[in-house]
């Protein structure tokens, strides 16, 4: 990666949001992290600019569908991450605009390789890695609602 990317990273849980910080960083990324939705408002006026963003739904209420609209008007690709593989939850999270649905524990090569393509041109291709898990904590999952127009 030539230049650092800007993620913002959307969890509730503060320590998921530094691990993801603690080893996206050392990949390159320069992670923007808010736990909660007020911030979310306010990222896009305070923050330098986004070119990407992770967004863990679990313990977000039916809210968190809006916020994605937002990031859709912006322009800005997004991954969701959940808890749990539900394709109800999956097919909610596509109609919001995401890129992917990633179900945790995440496999890091492939958090690292999506996050890449998602914030530059395509490259040569790299050697396969073999797969690592980040174990972030579980919480409970939001119900999901389709975004509304």
């Amino acid at each position: 990666m030539t230049t650092t990317a800007r993620i913002l990273a959307v969890d509730r849980n503060q320590r998921n949001l530094e691990l993801l910080t603690q080893f996206l960083s050392t990949k390159g990324f320069q992670l923007v992290t808010i736990n909660g939705l007020e911030q979310f408002d306010r990222i896009f006026t305070t923050a330098p600019p986004i070119q990407a963003a992770l967004i863990d739904i679990s313990g977000f209420d039916r809210r968190i569908w809006t916020h994605c609209k937002v990031l859709c008007d912006r322009q800005i690709p997004f991954l969701i991450l959940s808890s749990y593989y539900s394709s109800q939850i999956q097919q909610v999270s596509l109609a919001a605009g995401a890129c992917r649905m990633l179900v945790k524990p995440l496999v890091i090569s492939e958090l690292v390789g999506l996050l890449q393509r998602l914030v530059e041109p395509p490259i040569a291709a790299s050697p396969i890695i073999a797969p690592q898990s980040l174990n972030l904590s579980i919480t409970e999952p939001p119900i999901p609602s389709p975004p509304t127009a």
